[in-house]
């Protein structure tokens, strides 16, 4: 009678695992499927982030290169404004000091004497 009870033990405990390791494998076969269907739509996302990061870098190369542009195109209006100013800025200070003078002169040749009292 104990070898019967043992047996039958043993029977169930054998059933017991075996069913355990099927659904152990049905996880292991579900979780296999999801890990290679989550790489397959992984690769080309990473592609495509690839290519994006590519497209930004060029585009961040053509904005520095524009920034310099621009850096050395003021440098250049700076040098440009500076021998203008010190071209021109003499003669014309001359020029609209003597127009006053001549105006000052001309206003005082318009305007009668003052009669002697």
């Amino acid at each position: 009678m104990a070898g019967i009870l043992v047996a039958v033990f043993w029977a169930i405990l054998v059933s017991f695992l075996a069913v355990v390791l099927v659904r152990l494998a049905q996880t292991l076969r579900a979780t296999t499927k999801l890990v290679a269907d989550v790489t397959e739509q992984a690769v080309p996302l990473l592609a495509d982030a690839s290519a994006t990061v590519r497209s930004a870098q060029t585009q961040l190369d053509k904005v520095d290169a524009i920034a310099s542009d621009v850096q050395e195109v003021t440098s250049n209006a700076s040098a440009l404004s500076t021998t203008v100013a010190s071209t021109f800025g003499g003669p014309l200070v001359k020029v609209a000091a003597f127009g006053y003078g001549v105006r000052q002169a001309l206003g005082r040749r318009t305007e009668p004497e003052p009669e002697p009292a």
